[in-house]
């Protein structure tokens, strides 16, 4: 029982997840922050385009 519990405490793999995890979160902050205008005319033109294409059906 206390080597499974040693094994447990050396493994590192969550902790890599959790860093890459953080890493990507960062990552698309700083695009979506250097970005957003070209986003939300983006998302404006996307909601516009779909709006008549549903009314248009």
């Amino acid at each position: 029982m206390n080597v499974a519990i040693k094994k447990f405490l050396k493994e590192e793999d969550g902790v890599t997840a959790l860093e890459y995890g953080l890493l990507a979160a960062i990552v698309a902050s700083a695009l979506v922050l250097v970005f957003q205008s070209n986003l939300s005319t983006l998302f404006t033109s996307l909601f516009t385009k779909l709006t008549a294409a549903v009314a248009a059906a």
